[in-house]
């Protein structure tokens, strides 16, 4: 099984093929001691619905391959894939009704959506408020019409991988399933050697902006984009990311950029260059662009 794969398997159904039962359990959780560690009182919850846990004992977090990282004492995403199919062989992933952030299923919550080429001046005045240039707007995104609790909604819509759309407009920021990586690659005759990473789209569009400006340098047309539209989706770069002898992070300056940009190091060593992290002073590649500093 695959990464994508290998995070569908139910969390309760994995602990329980490796001989661990819930102390308590409900229609939308299961509570447990902490597998990895001496925990007296019950304190790691797994969420059903998303199909993530928290260790309420040490903040940590995460999904299946995250848990097997502690289980199995190592950071070898592949081996860890090994491990968790060998530990659970009969266990086949199921397919789950994606969850939002708020915790609504992304299949019950978009109706009628239609996606058409990016025209409302509404949605080009968003991209004009976040400094972003239109016609780059225009190239990458897409515009996405849908209904929502019988309302009718529109917003720009990025396109990932695994056919779904990221959605943003001034009010709401959310995704039509299925959630995924984006990966843009350049054309096999300008296909190099490199790629950058970033964390939401409109970091891509701001590095996109910035570098037609020329406010940042890019080196040559030889690199590749990937987009992970949540740095929960880490693991899911881990593939395509193998292949680069550069890796150029442009994630967020907060704790979670930092993590990933660490975990990023320990696998690719110094094929990773944290780009971003010269420009402490911003959030994210859009407040760089439009030069909204963290601090006064």
């Amino acid at each position: 099984m695959n990464i994508a794969q290998i995070k569908q398997i139910d969390l309760v159904d994995f602990l329980r093929a490796i001989g661990l039962s819930p102390t308590k359990e409900s229609a939308k959780s299961a509570w447990y001691h902490a597998p990895y560690r001496e925990d007296r009182t019950p304190s790691f919850k797994v969420n059903k619905d998303k199909n993530m846990w928290y260790d309420f004992g040490t903040a940590q977090s995460g999904d299946i391959i995250d848990l097997a990282a502690l289980l199995y004492q190592s950071k070898d995403v592949s081996r860890l894939l090994k491990l968790i199919e060998g530990a659970a062989p009969a266990l086949a992933p199921r397919i789950r009704t994606p969850i939002s952030p708020n915790g609504e299923r992304l299949t019950d919550q978009f109706r009628n959506v239609k996606v058409m080429d990016l025209n409302h001046e509404a949605l080009k005045s968003y991209f004009q408020s976040r400094g972003i240039d239109l016609g780059i707007g225009k190239c990458e995104c897409k515009e996405v019409h849908y209904t929502c609790n019988k309302k009718e909604y529109f917003a720009v819509a990025f396109p990932n991988n695994g056919g779904g759309y990221e959605i943003r407009n001034p009010y709401f920021k959310g995704c039509i399933a299925p959630k995924d990586i984006s990966i843009i690659r350049k054309s096999e005759r300008l296909r190099g050697h490199g790629c950058c990473l970033f964390e939401g789209f409109m970091d891509y569009l701001s590095y996109l902006t910035l570098v037609k400006q020329g406010r940042i340098t890019e080196g040559g047309e030889s690199m590749d984009y990937i987009v992970l539209n949540s740095v929960n989706n880490i693991s899911r770069a881990i593939e395509p990311i193998k292949k680069y002898e550069v890796i150029h992070c442009y994630l967020d300056n907060d704790d979670a950029g930092r993590r990933a940009v660490d975990a990023l190091k320990e696998l690719f060593g110094n094929r990773v260059c944290d780009m971003f992290a010269i420009h402490s002073i911003y959030k994210d590649m859009n407040d760089f662009l439009r030069d909204k500093k963290k601090f006064p």
